[in-house]
C-alpha cells in the first residue's frame, strides 16, 4: 500500500477526521527521515494497536545548534516512502519550513529545568526546539497515541513533562532501542562512521553493560558507576566522552545513593560525528534490574 503525501495541514486534518470518522485511533510516528529498523520498529507498534497511522517527516531546524549537522542531515525521501509502503504506513505528512515556521514565528516551548541538563547543556537550545516542534505535531495531526524510541530518553522524559503539564491530549509510547548485532544504537547519523570509528562505537553499549554488571552486583555510589562509564569511553581509540550521567529517570536531577528508576546515558563523539545511547535500572531495597521509561 503506497501511503498518501500530505504537505498541508488542511490535508492531514481532513484525512484523520476521516479516519475518526470511521472509529479508528490515530497513531503517530514522529520523524526527521532517514528511516531505520528503529523506526520501522515504532511504524510496527503503531500498526499494532492503532487503526490509522500517520509518520511525520520534518527535518526540524530549530533542534540543531550553530555548529551541527542540518544541511548534511540525510533526506532519502525515495528510500523512506519505500519503508513506509512495507510497513503499512498511511499518511505521511512532510510539510514545508514555512507550514511549521510561518513568517515572524516568535512562540517557543520550553520545559525549564529539565532543558537544560546533560543534552540540553551540551546543546543550547535544542529541546526548545523540540517541544515547540512536537507540541505544533500534535496540534497539527491530533493522534491519539505518539511512538518514540527510548534511545532518545532525554527527549522523552521532557515530553512527557511538557505533555503533564500543558494537559496534551495524546499518550507517549515508549518503545525499546533497536541496535546492531554488536549492540550500537541505531541512529541515522551511524552512517557517518568511517570502519574504524564503526568497530570502536561499541564502547557505548559495552560501557553500559559494564555499569549495569556493576550495579547488579551491589554497587549503589552513583559518582563510582559515572566514572566507570567515563573512563571505558576514554579508553576507547577515537572516542571523545561529551557526558556520562547517571540521574533519576524521572527528574533527571543527580540521585546517590542509587535508587528507584535511573538513568545512565552517554554522549560521545567519534570525529565530527555524535552519539547518544542510554540504559534505564529500577533499583529497589531487593536488587535492581533493566528497566523502560
Amino acid at each position: 500500500m503506497t501511503p498518501v503525501v500530505c504537505a498541508t495541514v488542511e490535508e492531514v486534518r481532513r484525512a484523520v477526521a476521516g479516519a475518526r470518522a470511521k472509529g479508528l485511533r490515530v497513531g503517530l510516528v514522529p520523524t526527521m527521515g532517514a528511516l531505520h529498523e528503529g523506526h520501522a520498529s515504532l511504524i510496527r507498534a503503531a500498526r499494532c494497536e492503532m487503526g490509522f497511522v500517520v509518520l511525520w517527516l520534518f527535518v526540524n531546524p530549530t533542534q540543531f545548534g550553530p555548529k551541527e549537522d542540518f544541511t548534511r542531515y540525510p533526506r532519502p525521501f525515495e528510500r523512506d516512502l519505500e519503508v513506509c509502503r512495507t510497513e503499512g504506513i498511511d499518511l505521511i505528512f512532510a510539510p514545508q519550513r514555512e507550514t511549521v515556521y510561518p513568517e515572524a514565528f516568535s512562540s517557543w516551548v520550553q520545559v525549564e529545568g529539565m532543558q537544560d541538563v546533560l543534552e540540553g547543556a551540551s546543546r543550547p537550545g535544542h529541546f526548545r526546539g523540540v517541544c515547540t516542534v512536537v507540541l505544533k505535531m500534535f496540534n497539527m495531526v491530533g493522534p491519539d497515541v505518539a511512538y518514540f524510541g527510548q534511545k532518545d530518553a532525554q527527549q522523552v522524559i521532557v515530553l512527557k513533562r511538557m505533555v503533564r503539564d500543558l494537559n496534551v491530549p495524546v499518550d507517549l509510547r515508549v518503545c525499546p532501542t533497536v541496535r546492531e548485532p554488536d549492540g550500537l544504537a541505531l541512529s541515522s547519523r551511524n552512517v557517518y562512521l568511517d570502519p574504524e570509528q564503526r568497530r570502536h562505537a561499541v564502547a557505548l553499549f559495552e560501557a553500559l553493560g559494564a555499569a549495569r554488571e556493576q550495579v547488579f552486583r551491589g554497587e549503589r555510589n552513583t559518582g563510582l558507576v559515572q566514572r566507570s562509564l567515563a573512563e571505558r569511553i576514554r579508553a576507547t581509540p577515537g572516542a571523545v566522552l561529551d557526558y556520562a550521567a547517571v540521574v533519576d529517570a524521572e527528574s533527571l536531577r543527580p540521585v546517590e545513593p542509587l535508587h528507584g528508576k535511573v538513568l545512565l546515558a552517554l554522549a560521545v563523539r567519534f570525529g565530527a560525528t555524535r552519539l547518544i545511547d542510554n540504559l534505564v535500572l529500577e533499583i529497589t531495597d531487593e536488587g535492581a534490574a533493566e528497566a523502560s521509561l
